[in-house]
C-alpha cells in the first residue's frame, strides 16, 4: 500500500528538480545556466556596492564636518594619527586575509563597522562637550579603518571574483552602482540631518551597510561553489613586502600618492574656506553633503558616458592617464583664478570648490574602475594585502605628508596659485607614472587583446 504523503513527496522533488542547476552531461543547458548566473552577478554586485557607498557617503560629511570646524592646521594631527593606525592594522588585516575565508572576512568585518557606527553615536550627541578637535582625531583614524575593511575589500573581493577580461566589461557598472550610492547618500543626509541631527545618520549607515553585506555574503557563496572557499594565506606583511618586488605596485604606490596630493590640497583649502565662513556642525555637513552630491553627479556621468567605453576600447591604461592630464587643467586654472568665483549653472561658485568636484569625480568616475580592471592581473595575494596596503598605509602617509606641506608653505607665504602651481607639476608626474602603472610589464596578459590579436591573425 502506497504511503499517503507519496504524491506530496514526489511533487517537491520535482520542484527541486527543477530549481537544480542542470546536469554536466547536459552541456548546452550547462552553458545557459552559467550565463544567467554570470549576468546576475555584475547587477548584484553593483546593487551591494550601491549599498556600500550609501553608508559610507552618509558618515563622510558627518567626518568632514569636524575638519570644517577646525581647519586645515589640525588636519596634519588628523592623518599622523591616521597614519600610525594604519601601519598598526596593515599587519592585522594580513593575518585575517590569510586565516579567514573570504566570507567570514566579509562578515566579521561588516558587522563590526555597523556596532562601531552604532556606538560612536552617543560621542555625535555631545560631540559641543568633547570637542570637535578631539572626536575628529579618534572618527578620522576610525574611518580609514572603515575604508580598508570596507570598501578596499569590497574591490578586493571584486577582483577575486571576476576574471581581467569580464573586470573590464562589468567593472565600470559596478562603479555606476557605486556612484548612484554615492549620491543617494548624500540625499539622505540632506534630509534627515536638519530634521534628524548628526548622531542619527550613523545607524541609518550601519543600516545600508548591512544589507551590503547580506548581499555580499551571497554573492560570495555562490563563488565559493565554483571556486572553493579556501583562506589564501601568506605571511601577515605580504603587502609590504610586495610593494618592494612587483613593478606594478611600485607604480600603484607613486600614483596614490600623486593622486592624494591633488585631492588633499584641495580638501586642505575648503577647509579652510568652511571654517572661515559656515557656522555649526549641521551647516558644515550640508556643505560637505552637497560637494559629495556634486562629486557622485560627475562620477556617474563619466561612467554613463565615456569610462565604460575607453576600458574596453583602449585599456584600463587609459583610464590611469586620462584623470591626471585633467587635473594638470584643472590646477592650472585655479593659479590663474585664485579665490576667484566661477559661474557653474548660472550660479557663483568658488574655484577652490570646482578643482576638489572635478579631481574626485573623475578619481572615482573613472581612475578607480580602471585600478581595480588592473588588480584583476595580479596573483590572488596581491590582490588584498598589495593592494590594501597601497589604498590604506601609503594613501594616508600621502595626507599626512601633503597637509603638513601645505601647512609649512603657507607658513612661509606661499599663497594659492604657488600651491597651484606645484599641484600641476605632481599631476604631471602622475601622468607618467599612470602610463607606467597602465602598461607594467610584470602584469598578467590582457587576454582580451590577445584574442583580438589572434582573430586578426596578429602574432606576437
Amino acid at each position: 500500500m502506497p504511503r499517503p504523503c507519496a504524491p506530496r513527496a514526489r511533487a517537491r522533488a520535482s520542484l527541486a528538480s527543477s530549481r537544480a542547476p542542470p546536469a554536466l552531461d547536459d552541456p548546452v543547458s550547462s552553458i545557459r545556466f552559467t550565463a544567467v548566473r554570470e549576468s546576475r552577478d555584475p547587477v548584484l554586485s553593483a546593487l551591494a556596492f550601491f549599498f556600500v557607498m550609501t553608508s559610507y557617503y552618509i558618515i563622510r560629511p558627518v567626518r568632514d564636518q569636524l575638519s570644517g570646524a577646525v581647519g586645515s592646521t589640525s588636519l596634519p594631527l588628523f592623518y599622523g594619527v591616521v597614519f600610525v593606525v594604519m601601519l598598526l592594522f596593515t599587519p592585522v588585516f594580513g593575518w585575517l586575509v590569510a586565516r579567514f575565508t573570504r566570507r567570514r572576512l566579509l562578515g566579521w568585518s561588516y558587522s563590526f563597522f555597523a556596532a562601531c557606527q552604532l556606538a560612536f553615536v552617543p560621542a555625535f550627541i555631545a560631540q559641543d562637550r568633547i570637542g570637535a578637535r578631539e572626536l575628529g582625531v579618534v572618527f578620522f583614524a576610525w574611518g580609514s579603518v572603515f575604508n580598508l575593511f570596507v570598501v578596499s575589500l569590497f574591490w578586493s573581493v571584486m577582483a577575486d571574483i571576476f576574471s581581467s577580461d569580464r573586470a573590464r566589461q562589468v567593472f565600470s557598472l559596478i562603479a555606476l552602482g557605486g556612484m548612484g550610492g554615492a549620491i543617494c547618500g548624500p540625499l539622505i543626509t540632506r534630509v534627515l540631518v536638519y530634521w534628524l541631527g548628526v548622531a542619527p545618520l550613523l545607524v541609518v549607515s550601519a543600516l545600508a551597510l548591512l544589507v551590503a553585506l547580506a548581499l555580499l555574503l551571497r554573492l560570495s557563496a555562490r563563488h565559493e561553489q565554483r571556486q572553493g572557499g579556501e583562506a589564501i594565506g601568506g605571511s601577515l606583511w605580504a603587502g609590504v613586502r610586495e610593494l618592494w618586488s612587483r613593478p606594478f605596485l611600485r607604480s600603484m604606490a607613486l600614483l596614490m600618492l600623486f593622486g592624494d596630493g591633488i585631492g588633499t590640497l584641495a580638501y586642505a583649502l575648503v577647509a579652510d574656506y568652511a571654517k572661515l565662513h559656515l557656522v555649526g556642525s549641521v551647516a558644515r555637513t550640508a556643505f560637505y553633503n552637497d560637494l559629495d552630491l556634486a562629486t557622485n553627479t560627475l562620477g556617474v556621468l563619466l561612467q554613463l558616458t565615456i569610462t565604460r567605453w575607453l576600458l574596453v576600447r583602449f585599456g584600463p591604461g587609459w583610464g590611469l592617464v586620462l584623470p591626471s592630464l585633467v587635473n594638470v587643467a584643472l590646477l592650472l586654472t585655479v593659479m590663474m583664478v585664485g579665490h576667484g568665483n566661477v559661474a557653474v549653472l548660472g550660479a557663483a561658485v568658488p574655484m577652490l570648490a570646482v578643482m576638489m568636484v572635478a579631481t574626485r569625480g573623475f578619481a572615482y568616475g573613472m581612475t578607480k574602475p580602471a585600478v581595480d580592471a588592473l588588480y584583476t592581473r595580479v596573483p590572488r595575494e596581491t590582490r588584498y594585502k598589495g593592494k590594501n596596503f597601497v589604498e590604506t598605509a601609503v594613501w594616508r602617509f600621502g595626507d599626512l605628508a601633503v597637509t603638513s606641506a601645505v601647512s609649512g608653505l603657507r607658513l612661509l607665504g606661499m599663497g594659492i596659485g604657488g600651491l597651484a602651481l606645484a599641484g600641476a607639476g605632481v599631476a604631471a608626474l602622475a601622468s607618467w607614472v599612470s602610463a607606467r602603472a597602465g602598461w607594467s610589464p610584470d602584469l598578467a596578459p590582457d587576454q582580451q587583446r590577445i584574442g583580438r590579436r589572434s582573430a586578426s591573425g596578429i602574432s606576437r
